[in-house]
């Protein structure tokens, strides 16, 4: 029996939408309690038909109705952290909550894979409600640093353009590209107590006093009225000649 893919693909688009806004929201309870969050930013996707029968036919799935649990991929998350130690932390996190249960996990960070990728992959059951009551969706939630992200979006870019066989010699960059940003997120962990803190100062340094703000407001009310401008810039033109300017 055909698969009705809008149908199929309708709870994997509505699952991480919610697992989505469940990590923003963590990530901006911790903003405003003024803890540090190892959550950066948080993207969601799921795979294109086109996607889903590439990767079937690759590893030899059929394609029905349990093809998602086969490839375990089909849906998406991705948490982009600043420091290698935020993974750990939003590993905890997901393995701590109880609306949603790790089946499977890979640590491509102190593992990479020979291609250089690195990052952690956890593969999640999680219950939904959907309008025909109650199903279990596995969602794949991926968890790299900035750089790790830089990278394996280059890689992806790169693997589509030579349709998977890229290069050698690119190839072998890729693999010192990965390895050179694998130290810098090193160092910066290294200093990360230091970083958050200037981040913290430079954060409270953008913040306008209210005074500021009206100030600026009183000043925008002048810019817009052309009559008062032009008579204010004519007294600093008398008052200039005055003083022999």
């Amino acid at each position: 029996m055909a698969i009705d893919w809008e149908l199929y693909l309708l709870p994997y688009e509505q699952a991480v939408q919610e697992i989505k806004v469940k990590l923003k929201n963590i990530r901006n309870e911790l903003r405003k309690r003024k803890e540090h969050a190892p959550i950066e930013f948080v993207t969601v996707r799921v795979k294109s038909i086109s996607s889903i029968y590439a990767k079937a036919n690759r590893l030899q799935f059929p394609i029905d109705e349990n093809i998602a649990w086969e490839i375990r991929d089909i849906a998406g998350v991705r948490v982009i952290c600043q420091f290698l130690d935020d993974i750990n932390a939003v590993v905890q996190m997901i393995r701590e909550r109880n609306d949603m249960r790790i089946y499977q996990e890979k640590d491509y960070v102190s593992k990479p894979k020979e291609s250089g990728y690195r990052g952690y992959h956890l593969t999640v059951e999680y219950p939904l409600i959907t309008a025909r009551g109650q199903v279990t969706i596995p969602v794949e939630i991926q968890i790299r640093t900035l750089g790790m992200n830089f990278w394996a979006t280059i890689e992806h870019s790169l693997n589509y353009k030579y349709e998977g066989i890229i290069p050698s010699n690119i190839r072998q960059r890729l693999i010192e590209a990965a390895k050179a940003s694998y130290t810098l997120d090193s160092e910066m962990n290294n200093i990360r107590d230091e970083i958050k803190e200037a981040q913290v100062k430079f954060t409270q340094k953008e913040e306008v006093p209210m005074e500021s703000l009206i100030s600026l407001m009183d000043l925008s009310e002048y810019a817009l009225n052309p009559e008062e401008r032009s008579e204010t810039t004519s007294s600093r033109r008398d008052e200039n000649r005055r003083n022999g300017e």
